[in-house]
């Protein structure tokens, strides 16, 4: 029998946040989004209700905790540069941060990338996961301006070093980075490569 939850005196505007974070607390506990609007509420300390006020149904809730999670991994890679390094310096750190941060939020990594956050324009397409991306091809551009990464199309190299960093992410989160396959430095010695197909010869 579930425990009785007396609703929690809330200022205006709080609720949703309180739910976001409780949800997101979840996620990281239970390394799954396996559970129900209930049980959020539940864990906010507020009515079963009061989900209802600001997300329709699960569903909705999933979708901004993918846009969350994007927001936090951008915060991230922007805290992670230095701008005293140079460009593929900063890359290279950002590409680790980015590793680092799949590591540390395997569950809520997932979800940013799952059918359940909802459909892929929806999330990817949104300003929260637009700048994640941003951070990316600044730098790239950057590189370009210096004259040390090749003039070629951003979107292009952009998708060559966000599918290699996010195959990195989900290998080393699965633990599969295996020194018998890969040898002792897998993530420096595939950062090495992407940077030597990107930098105009010297």
């Amino acid at each position: 029998m579930e425990d009785q939850v007396v609703e929690q005196p809330y200022h205006h505007g709080d609720l949703r946040r309180a739910l976001i974070d409780a949800a997101l607390a979840m996620v990281k506990e239970f390394k799954s989004w396996h559970f129900t609007l209930r049980e959020v509420a539940r864990r906010a300390g507020v009515s079963h209700a009061a989900p209802y006020r600001h997300f329709p149904d699960k569903a909705a809730l999933l979708s901004e905790l993918a846009k969350v999670g994007f927001e936090m991994l951008s915060v991230e890679l922007s805290a992670a540069l230095n701008n005293n390094l140079s460009v593929e310096e900063q890359l290279t750190i950002a590409a680790k941060a980015y590793i680092q941060f799949g590591n540390v939020n395997p569950a809520l990594y997932h979800l940013m990338f799952s059918r359940d956050a909802g459909a892929s324009e929806e999330v990817h397409l949104n300003e929260r996961a637009m700048a994640t991306l941003n951070v990316l091809t600044s730098l790239l551009e950057r590189g370009q301006r210096q004259g040390v990464f090749k003039d070629r199309p951003v979107k292009g190299l952009a998708a060559a070093c966000w599918s290699l960093v996010h195959g990195l992410t989900m290998l080393s989160m699965e633990g599969l980075l295996l020194p018998e396959k890969v040898g002792d430095q897998p993530i420096d010695s595939a950062l090495n490569t992407l940077l030597e197909g990107l930098m105009l010869e010297r």
